[in-house]
């Protein structure tokens, strides 16, 4: 199973095991926080030392999610890189990947609270994105409706053959979704705590990631 089919404000939505949100009747790809040049960043900032690759990975996978779907928009809603100056340090073979993947259909930066989007690589840049019910922007708003955002890069904990596996996941409730991080060297934040608990209704799902998307109700504290 590729993807978890989920309905939000009349719009009917999957959850792709890959970690991006597919709509199909909008032909529209969302993915949230791809991090680009995470590793630059902490290099040039004197911190952990990681191999340079995570920006190749992340682009092979979102070509990937490209190439299943074949969307006539594709939205990046924020962090897209890691700071303004790791869009700008973009190695020029990963800039060409990129370019090719924008080319031939509607790009959409969406602001994010590490980058406001890459100017010079084109595409659309906004602060949030609407479309029908729906509104997408980087950081959940409390109490909103018909919600897109990612941000918290929420993870979530289950039991599976007896063992405790941590993996990345949607959350979604009957008024909001929010998107796991793309990125392949993003951490997370776990779906108990405070901050997820508190925006998410009682009855919210979280559609882990992986081989396959896999829905469990959303873990919480005890």
């Amino acid at each position: 199973m590729n993807g978890y089919d989920f309905t939000l404000a009349g719009a009917a939505l999957t959850a792709r095991a890959s970690g991006a949100l597919w709509w199909p009747a909008e032909g529209l790809l969302a993915v949230s926080d791809l991090h680009l040049g995470k590793s630059e960043r902490l290099a040039r900032r004197g911190g952990a030392l990681l191999p340079p690759y995570e920006v190749r990975e992340t682009l092979a996978r979102l070509a990937a999610e490209i190439a299943a779907t074949e969307p006539r928009t594709v939205l990046c809603l924020g962090d897209s890189f890691d700071d303004v100056a790791a869009a700008d340090g973009l190695d020029p073979a990963d800039r060409a990947a990129l370019s090719r993947l924008m080319a031939g259909r509607r790009w959409i930066w969406a602001e994010g609270n590490h980058d406001p989007g890459p100017v010079e690589l084109g595409g659309t840049h906004l602060a949030e994105f609407r479309l029908r019910a729906l509104s997408f922007r980087h950081i959940a708003t409390p109490g909103a409706r018909g919600e897109v955002s990612g941000h918290y890069h929420p993870k979530a904990r289950l039991s599976l053959r007896g063992q405790a596996i941590s993996r990345p996941c949607f959350l979604i409730d009957a008024d909001r979704v929010i998107l796991p991080a793309f990125g392949a060297y993003t951490g997370g934040l776990r779906s108990d705590d405070p901050v997820l608990e508190g925006l998410m209704g009682p009855q919210a799902v979280a559609v882990l990631t992986g081989p396959a998307a896999r829905a469990i109700p959303m873990p919480r504290r005890r």
